[in-house]
């Protein structure tokens, strides 16, 4: 293999409930080798909500999301898929992970939370893309605030208005147009301006409506007061770059309708929201047991209303929750899906196994995605100033290695290639610096004798791959 070339500047995707379920697809494929039953189950759930959009009022609301399970052992994908979903979504995304929360009236996190996650996503979703709309206008309206601190406008005359503007006010404007000139073109950078600024605080929430009796278990009473509080300023002596960083952010959240941005992300989040919940398995496990299988269980009929559909209080507003996608995952070593409570099953109608990895798969992974390791090391070690390069056998033998330790090991999937090129780079990685070779070719031998020594060591295996 040779040094990659950089990919081709790829044009602007559309919504990902707008795409076709090929095109979904097709996206998924460029980071995610093979589960091709999965991406297809995906990319169908998605494409259904766009769906259910067009479809007539009375039946929208009639149509519920199909709710899905990928269920495989780790290191195959499912997370992956779930983070590029998250990239590509252009709609409210929060992934969790269920063995993080705990049955209401013990100790730990409520299943409520996601949902005030996901809305909390929304609105940062929605109030970027509100602000990315005028950022032009706020640059501008930024720089013409420094121009003022850099060149103060007089004082207001109190005589009669001439109607030709005087020598002075010509001189003024020409001098002016002179320093927005300079600004613009980065020489007025090392210079120092003093401007107001408000102290940093909590993101803008409804001071006007705290939670009904604080039931909200991630209602902040510090964060209500601080809003309640008047907010002081003070004078900071600043670079212009700084300066203009500061003036843009405060012209941005002028500009910015908040309760527009609040409203459009309870709208998202209610018919656009994806839910991820990670290791879904750890909730599972035999009914009518005692022990910690009480907790689980109590999780789970925690979490049914939230999937079913239910009204959920945030600090922005109440949300539905009847349309929101959930997609779970678990690896299901030692439960099974059919140890969930009977209710939540239903509730996720659709199940995928994503298969497990084999030595090909493995190939495949370290060449094919765009974010392969191999293009990773690649560029990491480019920043040297060197190549770095593999050969088609290198590439055979690290995902051989890869498949024999998860053999004597516990099967960790594609995330053994991670220790294995680890392991590999180590030397590279630390003498690149100070190394006279600036093109690093590995082939099969040089990859042999770099890791049967530690694939060798029964001892060193253990703790290093």
């Amino acid at each position: 293999m040779t040094e990659p070339t950089p990919p081709p500047e790829q044009p602007p995707l559309p919504w990902l409930e707008e795409m076709p379920p090929r095109q979904i697809v097709a996206e998924l494929d460029r980071y995610i080798v093979g589960q091709a039953p999965a991406k297809r189950a995906i990319a169908i759930a998605v494409r259904n909500r766009w769906r259910r959009i067009q479809a007539p009022d009375p039946m929208r609301e009639e149509i519920t999301p199909s709710n899905i399970i990928l269920i495989g052992p780790t290191g195959v994908g499912k997370t992956e898929i779930a983070r590029r979903l998250a990239r590509l979504a252009g709609a409210p995304f929060v992934k969790v992970e269920a063995s993080k929360f705990t049955e209401v009236g013990y100790v730990g996190r409520d299943v409520e939370g996601m949902v005030r996650d996901l809305v909390d996503a929304a609105v940062n979703l929605v109030r970027t893309e509100r602000e990315d709309e005028v950022f032009p206008q706020a640059e501008a309206r930024a720089d013409e605030r420094i121009l003022d601190l850099l060149l103060p406008p007089p004082p207001p005359a109190t005589g009669p208005k001439e109607a030709e503007p005087s020598a002075e006010e010509e001189s003024r404007r020409r001098s002016r147009e002179k320093l927005r000139a300079l600004l613009l073109e980065g020489k007025l950078d090392e210079r120092d301006v003093e401007i107001e600024v408000t102290p940093q605080g909590y993101p803008p929430v409804d001071v006007m409506q705290p939670p009904q009796g604080m039931e909200g278990t991630d209602f902040n009473f510090t964060e209500w007061l601080q809003q309640m509080l008047p907010k002081g300023k003070k004078r900071r002596t600043v670079r212009v770059p700084e300066a203009r960083r500061i003036l843009v952010d405060e012209e941005l959240k002028r500009m910015v309708d908040h309760d527009d941005v609040v409203n459009e992300a309870l709208d998202r989040s209610e018919n656009h929201g994806i839910v991820f919940i990670d290791e879904i398995d750890k909730i599972a496990g035999e009914r009518n047991t005692s022990g910690p299988d009480v907790s689980r269980e109590g999780v789970q009929r925690d979490l049914l209303p939230i999937v079913e559909g239910s009204t959920v209080q945030t600090r922005y507003g109440y949300i539905r929750t009847d349309h929101i996608l959930f997609i779970a995952a678990g690896a299901f070593h030692v439960s099974k899906p059919s140890d969930l409570i009977p209710e939540l099953q239903g509730r996720f109608p659709i199940r995928v196994e994503l298969a497990s990895l084999g030595e090909q798969d493995f190939v495949r992974i370290l060449t094919e995605p765009e974010n392969a390791l191999t293009k990773q090391y690649q560029a990491l070690v480019a920043a040297e100033g060197a190549v770095l390069e593999f050969s088609d056998d290198a590439i055979q033998e690290i995902a051989r290695v890869a498949r024999v330790a998860n053999e004597r090991m516990e099967n960790i999937g594609a995330r053994r290639l991670h220790t294995v090129m680890s392991t590999l780079m180590d030397e590279v990685l630390f003498e690149l610096p100070e190394w006279p070779e600036k093109r690093i070719a590995f082939d099969q031998a040089r990859v042999k004798e770099r890791l049967n020594k530690v694939l060798g060591d029964d001892d060193l295996r253990k703790y290093i791959l």
